[in-house]
């Protein structure tokens, strides 16, 4: 491959990314017997997360150094996030709570609110009902502190490395394992959030790589979702799960630049369908399992149609879910607009 790959293709093609993330994460929650031979391949769909929160840290790139107002910052992630996290928490968590008063995610009132605002069992037990819209909230907080760092000391770039340090602490290290070792799924997904945030430099300034380097990605690829579906078809259950997800982080950054590039050979009306999905991307998480996949599941209608049936009632509930949070947002009072530096 002679023609440079152009890393900018990370954000033109930052929607239909999202989109086919989204629909490997709902291909990895519906349920598969082992015995099927494509069993490890469909549970490898969890890298979805991880192609997530890497697409995050672009984004957040773009939105900080395009105006790093703390202010505006702030208020365009909760816009985003907070108000269909609201509306789905309490659709959850209230219910729960009266059909199993102390034996639920809230065992009293005052960690239902907690829950409904924060996710709070996640942080204290580890609940996995919702656990990457509580997380990726104080990602969000931390992420102007690490891009105002980076940018004032590059050297700090190294940062992911040090949070893949921290993943095997909190693992193996007893003090650190103790205090938050059961909140594994969070710190092991730092490393490739702050690898975005690292990255979404590199796409604003349209930098350029090598285009034989294409084939330094696919080894990549290729290698780490081999060891993905091994891990999946053979040592799930018997080895750390943050082993697996260390393996992530290459086989999302490769997938993340191969996908980009066969994006531009993809038909208008796919990537389109692609876009739309990744746009309704968050009110689909929120729906798709515990308000749709429980209901469908018992019927045992098989892999496929589960899927199927899955994807079409959840697009459209997270359709009337995103359009009614547009409407609350755009009758909320208008913010104060203000220029860069005046």
């Amino acid at each position: 491959m002679k023609k440079p790959i152009e890393l900018s293709d990370i954000s033109r093609y930052r929607g239909e990314l999202m989109g086919l993330a989204m629909l490997f994460v709902m291909l990895f929650h519906v349920w598969m017997p082992k015995s099927n031979p494509m069993y490890g391949l469909v549970r490898c769909g969890n890298v979805g997360v991880d192609i997530f929160l890497l697409l995050s840290g672009v984004g957040l790139w773009f939105s900080w150094t395009g105006n790093p107002s703390p202010k505006r910052f702030f208020v365009r992630r909760f816009q985003r996030v907070y108000p269909a996290w609201l509306v789905m928490a309490c659709l959850f968590y209230i219910p729960n709570y009266v059909s199993t008063p102390g034996g639920g995610y809230s065992p009293d009132v005052p960690n239902l609110i907690a829950n409904i605002l924060v996710g709070w069992s996640f942080w204290r037990i580890d609940d996995l009902t919702f656990w990457f819209v509580p997380s990726i909230m104080v990602l969000y907080v931390l992420a102007p502190a690490y891009m105002v760092l980076i940018r004032r000391h590059p050297a700090y770039r190294w940062m992911p490395v040090v949070a893949m340090v921290l993943a095997v602490m909190v693992q193996y290290y007893p003090p650190v394992h103790r205090a938050v070792g059961h909140l594994e799924i969070f710190f092991s997904r730092i490393p490739i959030f702050l690898i975005g945030l690292n990255l979404g430099a590199w796409v604003k300034e349209r930098r350029t790589v090598d285009g034989a380097s294409v084939w330094l990605f696919a080894l990549a690829f290729v290698m780490s979702l081999a060891m993905c579906v091994e891990f999946e078809q053979s040592w799930r259950g018997r080895s750390p799960l943050f082993l697996e997800r260390m393996v992530y982080i290459p086989l999302t950054v490769s997938a993340v630049v191969l996908l980009a590039l066969a994006l531009r050979h993809i038909p208008h009306a796919v990537c389109r369908a692609l876009a739309f999905i990744g746009t309704i991307s968050l009110e689909l998480y929120l729906v798709h399992i515990q308000f749709v996949l429980k209901y469908i599941a018992p019927y045992r209608l098989g892999y496929s149609l589960t899927f199927l049936l899955m994807l079409a009632v959840s697009l459209v509930l997270a359709w009337v879910l995103h359009k009614a949070v547009d409407l609350i947002i755009s009758k909320a009072p208008p913010q104060p607009s203000r220029r860069v530096g005046g």
